[in-house]
């Protein structure tokens, strides 16, 4: 599972340049029950489903033969998870009858039968259940990372919405599937399935496993049947069915398959088209083989999270279905959902957690991949670089400081799909990597997924993988990372004694709480040479000493920089500026140009290393140089502005010249008008939207010209700064486009417009539109109050009070922004 909606709200609200330094909340709370995994009584053999759908009531007609058998001891009972269903007939068979048995269905999720014999451990028996699926009237509520939770969703299918497509698909993670059909709705329950799916003759369908027969059902119907060979969990069945095209490939002989609406299957090989490389990749880095018999991708309409690793078809949300002209503006972390989804094929669908409560052997081992094959494909820069994106992300979030990888106390399932078991998760397994080795760490995977195939794990079997093939007790290692809260935060000093000729560096970890082992490297740069120190951290104070001819340029320490922690490194700038251009690595440079930023209005060297950074090697170095620049500070954009302008020339980078764009236009020198025009023609929308945005702040006029050209458009950032355009100098005229294209914009969109759209309704006297524009910023700062929108909802409401002094509706306006931070401050 990937769960975009909420990574991105949190890369919006709640990341920031200053990361939290310590947790401010609780760890896991204590009333919070704890989760056990599952006790099994009767196992899962093998599900065989007959559907149909009822598009008008939107409901599913199945019937199923379900094979079970008693785990450990003699049963006469079985209990199914069945959510919501209307339950017609159970019976148990006995070859081809049907024999009746008594069931309690009383609560409407639990289905409980009297077998009407005893079953002993191991065998076999087959129930039969005829049952009615009514997922639109089940009472179930999502989360904030899988934001609905009634498993089988009926996407416009009365064709009421114009343009939208007529789609059926499911969603089984964490326990959706019994929404569908009657199971043991468990992570640690495998079985092998078969499903008939009986369907409009012109949609096609996807399941799990390989399509074995289509054959006609009447007018305009057909049965497609779907079977899986190999067991796998109840919430990795999927069904999807719709206007799709196929677009096939293929990896080892196996199919590999893309599903896309019409309209982008002529991109399917540019938006998917490095599965199969993936696929090789993968296979080969983990010794194991993909163990499926084909790999299906899916995009579904309207998709309650990210991603869904579905056991040989992963379900995309309609984010990563792109045109040509939008893929340019594609940064890894679009691309990266697919490796994400593809490494749960084997950590997660191969080998499945045991329980939710232990969610980190799928989800962070899937984050960890991500920069995996960034590393392959794009270069170590590109892999350094999404983690390091991906930890602060965790590190700025205190809320999520105070809780455990492995997590046995919980509310709700959907609780630990969090930054914790996905972007924390993903850095602890990069630290582990370094500390093993790529050898030893990769042996270790392969071992697990070996020792637990086509079975279930849990942290403490990984870790048992690992100290087989190393030699080594890891308990130490999993106790602080896995087992407990939290994270170091340290202040790094330095001394040197030049009588002694000594290096001294004293490293403290002033956390609250526990005292983390800490294995890093310091180096020291010294003539033109490194020389490396590997030390091992074991108290809250310690300092590490070398002997050296001379006093070094550089002391890095962590110089491998895969340590967890939040760090104040007090070294000089000059060592920092030292640190840019001799060591090696992307967190290096992308330390060096953060601490050259805090004093490049002090220090002349600070800004000459930082204009040196708008021609790095790496795309996101120079992205965070052009970021960092001061422009408001004119010693500062005296130095910056003619090496922006030459940097424009020759950029070629759609993130780099878009912030380019947007730094540039501090300037407000009308001198770059032409500049900003000509960059309306890019081919990137990014760049475009940029342009835009730029053109704005030296001839406002003709941005809003221009802007009228663009009004049809659709596309993300485009659409975004004509709206933006609009917002901050368009008339009541415009009010209803900036209106519309909020309500259409998607989450994050609606983020990006909530400033000039409150800045708007500061110019506007219309009570209409104060009214229409207050009620939208009121409901995202309601709805999104757990990411911290509500704080900065609140201000921007708030700042529209004093933009109304002496205007006709001040006092309407006072009211209105007062009733409305009321409802947000009062929200759960």
């Amino acid at each position: 599972m990937k769960h975009l909606l909420a990574l991105g709200l949190l890369g919006l609200v709640a990341e920031a340049p200053a990361l939290a330094q310590t947790p401010t909340t609780p760890a896991a709370k204590a009333e919070s029950p704890y989760r056990a995994s599952a006790t099994k009584i009767n196992d899962l053999v093998h599900t065989k489903l007959d559907v149909r759908f009822d598009y008008a009531k939107r409901y599913l007609y199945g019937k199923e033969w379900v094979t079970l058998k008693p785990h450990a001891y003699p049963t006469d009972s079985l209990r199914l998870d069945a959510k919501g269903m209307d339950i017609k007939t159970v019976a148990l068979m006995n070859g081809d009858q049907q024999q009746t048995l008594k069931y309690n269905y009383a609560d409407g999720m639990n289905l409980r039968i009297n077998l009407g014999k005893t079953f002993k451990p191991g065998e076999q028996y087959i129930i039969y259940i005829d049952y009615t699926s009514k997922p639109d009237e089940l009472k179930v509520k999502g989360s904030a990372a899988i934001t609905d939770a009634k498993g089988l969703y009926f996407i416009n299918p009365d064709s009421a919405v114009k343009g939208k497509p007529v789609q059926i698909w499911t969603q089984g993670e964490t326990e959706g599937s019994s929404a569908w059909f009657p199971t043991i709705d468990r992570p640690n329950q495998k079985t092998t399935e078969e499903i008939s799916m009986t369907v409009p003759s012109k949609y096609v369908t996807l399941s799990n496993g390989a399509l074995v027969s289509q054959k006609p059902a009447g007018p305009g119907l057909r049965t497609d049947t779907w079977k899986m060979d190999l067991p796998h969990s109840p919430y990795l069945f999927m069904m999807a069915v719709g206007d799709f095209r196929i677009t096939k490939d293929s990896w080892r002989g196996k199919e590999v398959s893309y599903y896309l609406e019409p309209r982008y299957a002529p991109f399917a090989k540019q938006i998917f088209g490095n599965t199969p490389d993936m696929l090789e990749f993968f296979s080969n880095r983990l010794g194991v083989e993909y163990p499926w018999n084909k790999y299906a991708q899916i995009v579904a309409r309207d998709y309650v999270s990210g991603a869904m690793e579905n056991t040989t078809a992963t379900l995309h949300g309609e984010q990563v279905q792109l045109t040509d002209r939008e893929l340019l503006d594609r940064e890894y972390t679009g691309e990266s959902v697919i490796a994400h989804e593809l490494f749960h094929q084997w950590f997660g669908d191969y080998v499945t957690a045991e329980s939710w409560a232990n969610i980190t052997v799928n989800e962070t081992m899937a984050d960890f991949s991500e920069g995996l094959y960034a590393e392959h494909k794009y270069g170590k820069d590109a892999a350094d670089a999404h983690y390091y994106r991906y930890l602060r992300r965790y590190l700025s979030s205190p809320r999520d400081a105070a809780k455990t990888l492995v997590r046995f106390h919980y509310d709700e399932q959907e609780e630990v799909f969090d930054l914790v078991s996905y972007q924390k998760g993903g850095a602890i397994m990069d630290m582990l990597r370094t500390y093993l080795g790529d050898d030893v760490f990769f042996a270790g995977l392969q071992k697990y997924l070996k020792d637990n195939a086509f079975g279930n794990g849990e942290a403490h079997q990984m870790r048992l993988a690992f100290e087989a093939v190393s030699g080594q007790d890891l308990n130490w290692f999993y106790n602080q990372w896995y087992f407990a809260p939290g994270h170091p935060v340290v202040t790094i000093d330095y001394a040197w004694d030049a009588a002694k000729k000594v290096q001294s560096v004293t490293v403290k970890q002033t956390q609250p709480g526990q005292v983390f082992q800490l294995p890093f490297v310091i180096d020291y740069y010294m003539g033109g040479k490194v020389q490396h120190q590997p030390v091992t951290m074991t108290e809250a104070t310690q300092t590490f000493t070398m002997p050296l001819a001379a006093k070094p340029e550089l002391v890095n320490v962590d110089a491998n920089k895969k340590t967890l922690w939040i760090k104040t490194d007090n070294k000089p700038v000059g060592e920092s500026v030292y640190q840019y251009s001799h060591a090696p690595l992307f967190v290096d440079r992308r330390e060096a140009v953060d601490a050259a930023a805090k004093a490049q209005t002090t220090d002349a060297a600070a800004r000459k290393m930082l204009l040196a950074a708008l021609n790095d090697k790496f795309y996101g170095v120079r992205l965070a140089a052009i970021e960092a620049l001061k422009m408001d500070d004119k010693s500062v954009a005296k130095a910056a502005a003619p090496a922006l302008r030459k940097l424009a020339t020759k950029e070629k980078d759609p993130f780099v010249l878009s912030s380019l764009l947007t730094v540039l236009a501090k300037a407000k020198d009308k001198k770059d008008e032409k500049f900003f025009s000509k960059q309306l023609n890019s081919q990137s929308y990014n760049v475009q939207g940029a342009a835009l945005r730029a053109l704005a702040t030296v001839k406002p006029s003709e941005a809003l010209v221009q802007a009228r050209k663009y009004e049809n458009d659709t596309h993300g950032a485009l659409t975004q700064a004509v709206t933006e355009a609009y917002a901050k100098n368009g008339t009541l005229a415009q009010w209803p486009y900036v209106r519309d294209k909020f309500d259409a914009a998607r989450i994050q969109g609606k983020f990006n417009l909530m400033e000039p759209m409150a800045a708007m309704l500061g110019r506007l006297d219309d009570p209409t539109a104060l009214s229409e524009g207050i009620a939208r910023l009121k409901d995202l700062g309601v709805k999104y109050k757990s990411y911290g929108a509500d704080k900065p909802v609140i201000g921007l409401l708030q700042g529209i009070v004093p933009a109304k002094t002496g205007r006709a509706n001040a006092a309407e306006a006072q009211q209105a922004v007062e009733k409305a931070v009321a409802e947000i401050q009062a929200a759960k």
